[in-house]
């Protein structure tokens, strides 16, 4: 049975995620800091009180963990607040540095050992962390860090590879979360069901592609 961890699993794009490979058969572990009723309800191992971007967090979730050999790692968690220019806070910038690109490599890093042979890795980010295809500026703490998630996924991509270890690097699409307001123009499960083809796909071949959900290379 195919072993599956997604952080950031109670709600949106993660839950989905949750839901997905829960309905594929797959022994899924979900991550949360708190849990939900939706999550609760599938046929999965919920983690919680799993807050990635701190150093307990990172612990209760090796020990949780300690005995289980992972095939699908999906960091998912995330944060987004809107800087402008005229409105930089910078403990808002630090905190979805530590959240969006810190801590998801310190999640692959104390896991890293659990890693079957072939394993998958897969990093939620965004098209926003994209510099070429920035038109419109602001957003500086969550472009900054998914643009930071982005180098790091890649350095993973490369170090990784010849454990047999491949990474992809995934834009979910414009998703109504929560996130934004649910004002985006597919579904979270639609998202999900993108990305886990996208992540079956995935191998030595194509490790580090940063893509659409939708099966697009984006530019970095």
């Amino acid at each position: 049975m195919t072993t599956t961890v997604i952080t950031g699993a109670n709600r949106g794009i993660g839950l989905a995620l949750a839901e997905k490979y829960s309905s594929l058969g797959h022994r899924v572990f979900a991550l949360c800091r708190n849990s939900s009723p939706a999550l609760e309800s599938l046929n999965l191992t919920v983690i919680k009180d799993i807050d990635v971007a701190t150093e307990h967090g990172l612990q209760q979730m090796q020990q949780a963990l300690a005995n289980v050999s992972i095939d699908i790692l999906i960091n998912n968690a995330g944060i987004f607040s809107n800087e402008t220019l005229d409105d930089l806070n910078s403990q808002r910038i630090m905190q979805q540095f530590q959240v969006n690109a810190l801590a998801p490599l310190l999640v692959t890093e104390r896991l890293k050992a659990q890693l079957s042979s072939h394993a998958k890795l897969a990093f939620i980010t965004s098209r926003m962390g994209s510099i070429s295809d920035n038109s419109s500026g602001a957003y500086y703490g969550y472009r900054m860090s998914k643009a930071a998630l982005n180098a790091a996924a890649m350095s993973l991509a490369r170090d990784l590879a010849s454990s047999g270890v491949s990474v992809g690097i995934y834009h979910p699409g414009w998703v109504q979360t929560e996130m934004v307001n649910n004002t985006g123009d597919i579904t979270a499960t639609e998202a999900a069901a993108r990305i886990s083809q996208l992540i079956e796909a995935q191998n030595l071949s194509n490790t580090g592609s940063f893509k659409h959900s939708n099966g697009e290379s984006l530019p970095w």
